[in-house]
């Protein structure tokens, strides 16, 4: 009795590849829509120099990284060639993430406490 993988078809790799840069550039559009209001909002109200504008601006930079982590790892996870490979995928990229976040918390932590 031999058991075949399921694979998916090529056709929904691509469909599933487009989808997934289509979702990824709006995604890049919103965020630099909002990152453009911040920084106009910061300007006016003279904010950019604190701690908090300073927080507010790397929170940004952070929002970045983050959402472009997560649509490579959904890159890699259509393109894996079975579930044992996309499983592992999601382990280095849940180990991976959790670092980066920590480093992230540590990053602005430090610049609230250099506020006080």
């Amino acid at each position: 009795m031999t058991t075949e993988k399921p694979e998916a078809s090529s056709s929904v790799r691509d469909f599933a590849e487009k989808s997934l840069e289509q979702a990824r550039g709006a995604v890049g559009t919103l965020l630099e829509a909002a990152k453009k209001t911040a920084d106009t909002i910061q300007s006016t109200a003279k904010t950019a120099d604190t701690p908090e504008g300073q927080a507010v601006a790397r929170g940004f930079g952070f929002a970045q990284e983050n959402i472009a982590a997560i649509f490579d790892f959904a890159q890699k996870i259509v393109r894996a060639p079975d579930l044992k490979a996309a499983a592992d995928l999601q382990s280095d990229f849940v180990r991976e993430q959790a670092a980066v976040v920590e480093k992230q918390v540590t990053e602005l932590n430090e610049l609230r406490s250099d506020k006080t």
